[in-house]
């Protein structure tokens, strides 16, 4: 499914959660990782138990770390079931299943700190001619971005500015996660951007 397309189901902009609702998915993003210790798979959540917008498709990144080091992430780019289940499976995805890491153990779990970005509906870029058309049109500190090519995909969250300031270094680093050539540049080439409603367990 393509993001921005007419059949996908739309999130909800970013923006939306109280302090509960951020609140409720750290606690089901840890949740389902302790379940995953026990149990080898994530937490199943029933979204009924849950109010809107919980209970309603939503898409999100789960983020780990510890010591300040990545730990893992994995995450949806597309709202196709409740965001509470996508981050409860998502959050077990990252502790488990991202393939840089190895999968999370009992021990690691009592300094690992979880952060959740969820989401918004995603906007398509006009075609860029260019590399440097690309770059004007994106939102530095803002925006996250989507980079599709010939069935090769990959995003960047709007926190990778932090160490990607540059838009052009921002695109260059994305094309070669979406396992592109960096340097090169096609005005087949698709973008989407998107903002996120980020929060962490120390904000909770």
């Amino acid at each position: 499914m393509v993001p921005g397309s007419s059949t996908e189901p739309r999130a909800a902009p970013a923006g939306r959660l109280d302090r509960t609702a951020r609140r409720t998915l750290l606690q089901v993003a840890r949740s389902s990782i302790e379940h995953g210790l026990a149990h080898g798979r994530p937490l199943a959540v029933d979204p009924g138990r849950h109010p809107p917008p919980l209970a309603e498709p939503g898409a999100a990144f789960v983020t780990l770390h510890r010591g300040g080091r990545l730990r893992g992430c994995i995450g949806s780019l597309e709202a196709y079931r409740p965001l509470v289940v996508d981050v409860a499976e998502n959050a077990y995805a990252a502790a488990f299943r991202d393939p840089r890491f190895p999968p999370l153990a009992p021990e690691e779990l009592e300094n690992l700190a979880i952060g959740i970005s969820v989401l918004g509906p995603p906007e398509p870029l006009p075609a860029a001619a260019s590399e440097a058309e690309a770059a004007a049109m994106l939102r530095p500190g803002v925006d996250g971005v989507i980079l599709e090519l010939d069935g090769r995909r990959g995003t960047f969250l709007p926190a990778v500015w932090e160490q990607l300031p540059d838009p052009v270094l921002f695109l260059r680093h994305l094309k070669a996660k979406a396992g592109l050539p960096p340097d090169g540049w096609s005005p087949a080439i698709r973008l989407w951007r998107y903002t996120t409603e980020s929060f962490g367990e120390d904000e909770a």
